[in-house]
């Protein structure tokens, strides 16, 4: 894996076997960072990682001036490999790892974000929970933007606050705001 661009560009971090995790391809993360770019600023942003797994989203949101990121990964493998990679990289600072399940994490006390990552298994249960709970409570700015990655046979397109929604290969990305209306993306 590589950071696509930024202060890290062109870093690699290795993924070690058996660690259980589907990252981002580069297709995807580039195509949800040059949205982001297009439309607002990502410097001196805060940032959540849902479901971190290699915590690809998260290094590359640094990368590209985010002020903080918290990633949550459940698997404790996982959170390890992302606190070491971000010691390497010299991040460590600027990322907070929690090593919690994602819903018992939505239930704490919640601080807005600018924007969200979240890319749980393509067969979890609870993504409508999810879009639910970060748009219900304050997980996000007013103006921030929620990214959920999904397979096909989810479709969040007639959600009354998803604003956007394309197919990147078997990946589908949908963003969702609070307030639609003032969507930048429409």
């Amino acid at each position: 894996m590589r950071i696509i661009t930024g202060k890290l560009k062109g870093r690699h971090f290795t993924i070690p076997k058996g660690l259980d995790v589907r990252p981002t391809t580069d297709r995807t993360k580039e195509s949800i960072f040059n949205l982001i770019e297009a439309r607002v600023f990502m410097e001196g942003t805060i940032i959540l990682d849902l479901f971190a797994g290699s915590g690809s989203l998260s290094y590359e949101a640094i990368s590209r001036g985010a002020k903080h990121v918290t990633a949550v990964e459940i698997d404790p493998q996982n959170a390890k490999q992302i606190e070491k990679t971000a010691k390497e990289f010299k991040i460590d600072k600027q990322l907070r790892v929690v090593c919690a399940d994602v819903m018992k994490y939505l239930d704490g006390m919640a601080t807005p974000n600018h924007f969200i990552f979240c890319d749980p298994p393509y067969d979890f249960p609870f993504m409508e929970d999810i879009i639910d709970k970060v748009l219900a409570e304050n997980w996000l700015t007013e103006q921030g933007w929620f990214f959920l990655e999904h397979d096909k046979y989810k479709d969040f397109s007639d959600h009354p606050n998803c604003t956007f929604t394309k197919a990147y290969g078997r990946t589908i990305v949908s963003i969702f705001q609070k307030n639609p209306e003032e969507s930048e993306l429409n």
